[in-house]
Order: C-alpha cells, then structure tokens, then sequence
C-alpha cells in the first residue's frame, strides 16, 4: 500500500511541475500549452513507473529509454521553416524538458526534478528577456526582395542603403521569375538599424515587393 501511495505521489507532482511549465507556455500563446506539457510530463512519469514494473529486475528501462525517441517525434511538430527561419525550436525544447522532468519524478528523483524545473523556468522568463536586450544590439534577419525586370540599379540603391546604415549583408540565392527577379538577403546589424532598413524598403518604389 506504501508503495502505491509513492507511485500516486510521482504522478502528482508530475502533473503539478507539467502544469508550472505549461502555464508558462500557455501565457505566451505558443503551440504546446498548458494541457500539452502537463500531459507530457505525466505520461513520461507513468512509462517510466511501468517500464521498472515490467522490466524488473533484468531491464528495467526497456519503456523509459524510447521515450526520449518518441518525445523528439512530438517535438517536431511545433518547429515549422519558413525560408531561412525558424520557428518553435524552444516550444520543441521545452516539450524534451517536460519530458525529462517526468522521468525523473517516476524514478522518485524528486530534487533533481526540482531543479530542473527551477532551471527551466530561468531560462524561459530571465532569459527571454536576456536574449531581447542581446537582439537590440545585434541580430541576424532574413529579407526576401522582389525587384523589377530591370533591377540593376536598384539593387545597387538597396546595397548602398544599407552600407550606409552600416548593416551587413550577404546574398544567400536569387530567383528569376517571368518578369522580375527575387533576392534573398541575410542582414546583421542591431535592431534599430534593420528597421530602418525596413523603413527604407517600405518607402522605396523601384522594389515590387519585400518580406521578412
């Protein structure tokens, strides 16, 4: 009857530190929220739990150890490319988190699990806003630019802009459609200067088109 009140204990406090990180990734509005990652985590909790029950005493891991395997197939769901960005990898990241934390809970490795939650939360608040002041400075974006057929000088207007506002640059390919032609930039520079540099763009009639 102990024991089974021990296994009880870890599936709460799996749905409890699930529920702390998923609130945190509800708040946020990204992909895998507050239901996702409590579920999460006590799944890994559970499989962990029947995977010493089922294995015992010879393997007890043989459940526990695809979870990582199956968890990377869920993560990649919410990582989604568009050109040369990239979009979801913590989301992703915080799912194996999750995941890791409920495995330690099943494995009654409770201060581990605690601090790995106390470390996860860190790094998703304090260090988001780290990596805000960090971009101020310095980041790397990515522009599509559609100029006409006639796009020489242009494009030669568009490069001295941005030397001006002291924005490196480098052409990562072009594209030639029928009647004009797309080239994709990699900028870096701080993010005043790059929205300058969107500034100029927006205002800028010898370009047909432009994302970022």
């Amino acid at each position: 009857m102990e024991i089974e009140k021990e296994l009880l204990l870890r599936l709460c406090l799996a749905l409890v530190f699930g529920a702390v990180i998923g609130f945190e990734r509800e708040y946020r509005s990204k992909a895998a929220g507050f239901r996702t990652i409590t579920l999460i985590s006590v799944g890994s909790a559970l499989f962990t739990i029947t995977s010493y029950k089922l294995g015992y005493p010879g393997n007890p891991d043989r459940i526990a150890s695809n979870i990582v395997t199956g968890i990377g197939f869920l993560g990649a769901g919410v990582v989604f490319k568009d050109g040369a960005f990239v979009s979801g990898l913590t989301t992703a990241a915080t799912i194996w988190i999750a995941a890791a934390m409920g495995m330690a809970l099943g494995n009654g490795e409770y201060i581990v699990a605690s601090i790995t939650l106390a470390l996860a939360l860190v790094v998703l608040s304090v260090f988001e806003t780290l990596q805000d002041w960090i971009d101020r400075f310095h980041q790397v974006k990515s522009y599509k630019i559609n100029f006409f057929r006639d796009y020489e000088k242009p494009k030669i207007a568009v490069e001295q802009e941005l030397k001006k506002l002291e924005v490196s640059f480098k052409i990562i390919r072009c594209v030639r459609n029928n009647d004009d032609i797309t080239f994709y930039y990699s900028l870096s520079g701080s993010q005043n200067k790059l929205n300058k540099v969107t500034d100029f763009l927006l205002g800028f009639r010898e370009v047909k088109s432009f994302d970022e």
